[in-house]
Order: structure tokens, then C-alpha cells, then sequence
């Protein structure tokens, strides 16, 4: 049970695909980053997830990585479950990372599809394959094509879901379709996420089991009781509070993720909007739009 009380099953309902917070001269802010930790255990979502690529990892180095990991573990200390991302285009690359990170304090691992490579189908089995069987962890896949350039069909998604140790994935490819042939036969202890904020309730409702969010690093209240009241199957809540979201969502993307959510966090004095290159901080432009859409 977390803070907030929930005693949903682990990494159903909400989980954080965290930003990392850094200081206007590039540094990683861990002042910033342990709020934003207690920001969103206190706002009640069931886990949090470090070193996603809403997190920057293509440019927090090693050391980054391993300091900001324990940092959280020590700082959420057991409060809710961290999920570690760990992948690349390099299987053997990702599967040396799964064999000597520390993940002491870690429940499972958060994996994204190889980018650029556009690999087959039969490829991506191979290679989820290979890091499932080095993880010490159980493995989330993680499908979002508009950034790898590939697509997990609903196929691949099943045959993966019979690997013991794949348990689950975020779906972020915005297919229906695609989502709703996984849960009409994906194993029943297999979880299928969201990927897309907004498509949380929907999917849900088609036999989805939660999300991992962008929009909960600022409104980590507002998206978990909205994910819960769809898990309960209280619809209309779930909709109110996803519209209340729907005018902001947009703008979190206009100049690329996490530039638009860490504005957000700015103004509400969370942690800085600073993000490395090549991504550039939100315009004045954008900042002002999101200041008048909060």
C-alpha cells in the first residue's frame, strides 16, 4: 500500500515517467529531483519511473544515472515501487546494463524498442528476448514508435507476453486497433499500460490496467484518482479529470517531451524547465500559453 492509501495490484493504476530536473547551468538538480519524488508520492500515484526517456537518458551520463537512481531509492524509500529504464538500439549494449547495474531497490525494468534500426519483427522478439532472459528483473516493454521508427505489432507484443519474465508493456503507439487485439488475448497477468495520457481512460475501459504519465510529474493527484476512477469503472469521473488536463496535454509536445511538462514544474515551483541539447527549454511563447492554460 502507498501513501495515498491504494492497494492496487503492483503497477496497475498510475505510474511517473519522472523528468530529471536540472540547474540552469546543465548540472542534474537532486534538490529538485528529491521534490519532485515526494511531489508525486504525496500526490498518490502507485510508482515512479527513473531513467525514462522523458527523463533525458540519451544525455544523463553513467554517473548520472547511477547517482539519480540512488538517490531515489534512497530518498522514496520503499514507498512506492521505482521502475528502472534500461534499453538500446544495441542488444548486447542494453543486455551489459541489465548485468551490472545495481538495481538493488528496483522492482522492474522499463524497456524501450531499439530506435533507428527499424528492426523486424522477428528482430524485436529477439532482442526482448535476449535482455528477458539476463534481467534479474521483470521487464515492461515499451512500444512508442513516433520516436524508434518501429512498431511492436500485436503479434509481437503476444509472443513476447509468454516470456516468464515480460511482464507487461506501455503502449504509446496511439493504435486501438493494435491495443485492443493485445488485451482481448494477451496472458491475464500480463498488463497492458498507456502510453498516451489521454487515451488512458479508453484504454482502460478496453482492458488496460493503468498508464505511465508525462502529465503526472505536475498533476500527479488530478492523474491518479482519474486513472483509479476508470479502473473502478466510474467513467464519468475519469473523463471529467481527463478533460480538465485535455487543454494543456498539446502544449506538453509542441517543442518536444519533457520541455513542455518541465515548464509546467516551473511554474509550479517544482523544479527548473532547464533541459540539455539538443532539446531547448520552452519558449517564452509556450510558457505563457501553459501559464494560462494552468
Amino acid at each position: 500500500m502507498n501513501k495515498s492509501g491504494s492497494r492496487l495490484p503492483a503497477f496497475h493504476g498510475t505510474g511517473v515517467a519522472l523528468v530529471t530536473p536540472f540547474t540552469p547551468e546543465q548540472a542534474v538538480d537532486y534538490a529538485g529531483w528529491r521534490r519532485l519524488l515526494d511531489f508525486c508520492i504525496d500526490g498518490g500515484v502507485e510508482y515512479l519511473v527513473v531513467n525514462g526517456t522523458t527523463g533525458e537518458s540519451p544525455t544523463t551520463t553513467a554517473a548520472e544515472k547511477t547517482e539519480l537512481l540512488r538517490v531515489a531509492v534512497e530518498h522514496v524509500a520503499g514507498r512506492v515501487p521505482l521502475v528502472y529504464g534500461i534499453g538500446s538500439n544495441d542488444t548486447a549494449a542494453a543486455e551489459e546494463a541489465l548485468r551490472t547495474t545495481d538495481l538493488t531497490g528496483v522492482a522492474a525494468i522499463l524497456s524501450a524498442s531499439p530506435a533507428y534500426n527499424k528492426p523486424s519483427q522477428a528482430g524485436i522478439i529477439a532482442h526482448y528476448t535476449r535482455l528477458a532472459d539476463a534481467s534479474p528483473l521483470p521487464i515492461i516493454l515499451y512500444n512508442v514508435p513516433g520516436r524508434t521508427a518501429s512498431n511492436l505489432t500485436a503479434e509481437t507484443t503476444l509472443r513476447l507476453a509468454q516470456h516468464p519474465n515480460i511482464i507487461g508493456i506501455k503502449e504509446a503507439s496511439g493504435l486501438m486497433e493494435q491495443c485492443l487485439a493485445i488485451a482481448a488475448r494477451k496472458p491475464k497477468n500480463f498488463l497492458l499500460l498507456s502510453g498516451d495520457d489521454m487515451l488512458t481512460p479508453a484504454l482502460i475501459a478496453c482492458g488496460g490496467e493503468g498508464v505511465i504519465s508525462v502529465l503526472a510529474n505536475a498533476f500527479p493527484k488530478r492523474f491518479a484518482d482519474l486513472t483509479r476512477a476508470a479502473l473502478s469503472g466510474d467513467f464519468a469521473a475519469a473523463r471529467e479529470g481527463l478533460f480538465h488536463l485535455l487543454p494543456l496535454n498539446p502544449l506538453m509536445y509542441e517543442e518536444s517531451n519533457p520541455v513542455g511538462v518541465k515548464a509546467v514544474l516551473e511554474a509550479l515551483g517544482v523544479c527548473g524547465a532547464a533541459v540539455r541539447l539538443p532539446l531547448l527549454e520552452a519558449t517564452e511563447g509556450l510558457k505563457d500559453r501553459i501559464r494560462k492554460a494552468l
